[in-house]
């Protein structure tokens, strides 16, 4: 214990990182104790205390973490950075960091999806911003510049190169390589050397022209970044819970666009039956056509008087075919009637005698 406390005086205290380590401090211990007390929220456990809801208003906690950020960034600025107040200030800093990093996702998307896929983001996030306050922390501050001694400029050279080559492993689409490079400088450059993901915007970039390259990125990706993204999705599962399948809250336009869907579906699906009960009931008009055909038309010899008996009443027949062909199409749900005569059952009406056809001879 001796020699801890030795080692915390002579690496933290003497070296002015008391702040920062605090800072450090807040922030792994807000995030731990806020994902501890959701996952037990989510599990409904009746002894730990639920969301707080004042008046029906669920207020999350990334608004206590603006709240720890302004208090320590204005109490710091207040103080000029005097001791003892700019280790407390950076403690407040820090728990504002944690707990506003961990919505994120929240914040990123303008929609609560802590739950779903996209809040792992906030995970990268929260490790992103732990693993940097870490390098400076083991580094000198700020990136070995001690007052009161001489700057080391071999070693900013070289936090400057690893810093970069993090960067460069980010864009290639290794996370947990960039991340965790930012910490030991040799994973980093390892990773700024080898091929990028396919779906990362450094191959979007350099490899669009180079089908070979891409085409070895493919098949790395298939044969080795699953299985680590497999180890990535379960030790995330471990540290802030697995994502719902289906998201609670869908964001607004998902919400229209399935209201949509749906208004949609059930409109084809009444057209389909009224469809179908249009041609139920055409066909039902031509059976009963050809039945009355076939009862009318009983001999060939006699044809010219059934078809006068046929034209003088074959107007008031023909009126209540339709009739009661439109009533099944309203029955139906039709909003127009379109009339189905037999072929040579019903004679063509004729014309008034004072309606007339003028039609103009196109002289060439």
């Amino acid at each position: 214990m001796t020699t801890l406390l030795d080692s915390y005086r002579e690496h933290i205290v003497a070296a002015h990182k008391q702040p920062l380590f605090l800072l450090l401090v807040g922030f792994i211990t807000s995030f731990v104790f806020i994902r501890f007390s959701v996952r037990m929220i989510r599990a409904q456990v009746r002894w730990w205390p639920g969301n707080v809801t004042p008046g029906g208003l669920h207020i999350h906690h990334m608004v206590f973490g603006l709240g720890f950020l302004l208090v320590g960034g204005i109490g710091v600025f207040a103080t000029y950075g005097g001791h003892p107040w700019i280790d407390v200030f950076g403690l407040l800093f820090g728990i504002g960091c944690g707990l506003v990093l961990d919505e994120f996702a929240l914040i990123l998307h303008l929609d609560d999806v802590y739950w779903g896929e996209q809040g792992r983001k906030s995970v990268d996030a929260v490790i992103f911003g732990i693993l940097f306050t870490a390098l400076l922390l083991v580094g000198y501050v700020p990136l070995g510049v001690v007052p009161g001694q001489e700057t080391r400029w071999g070693l900013i050279t070289v936090i400057s190169v690893n810093a970069l080559a993090s960067v460069i492993t980010l864009i290639k689409g290794k996370m947990w390589t960039g991340l965790l490079g930012i910490m030991v400088p040799g994973l980093s450059w390892i990773g700024a050397i080898r091929l990028a993901r396919p779906s990362s915007p450094w191959a979007r970039w350099r490899y669009a022209t180079r089908p070979r390259r891409r085409a070895r990125a493919l098949r790395r990706e298939r044969l080795l970044h699953r299985r680590a993204d497999r180890a990535r999705t379960w030790l995330f599962d471990l540290i802030a819970g697995a994502p719902d399948k289906v998201p609670a809250n869908h964001p607004a336009a998902h919400r229209v666009a399935e209201r949509m869907a749906a208004r949609a579906t059930a409109h084809l699906d009444a057209h389909a039956a009224r469809a179908l009960a249009r041609r139920s009931a055409r066909l039902a008009d031509r059976r009963s056509a050809a039945a009355h055909a076939r009862g009318t038309g009983t001999a060939a010899a006699a044809g010219a008087h059934e078809g006068q008996a046929y034209g003088a009443s074959g107007s008031g027949g023909g009126r209540g075919r339709r009739a009661q062909q439109r009533r099944r199409t309203v029955r139906a749900g039709r909003n127009r009637t379109y009339a189905v005569r037999p072929t040579g059952l019903e004679p063509r009406p004729e014309r008034h005698s004072f309606l007339r056809t003028h039609t103009r001879r196109i002289r060439r």
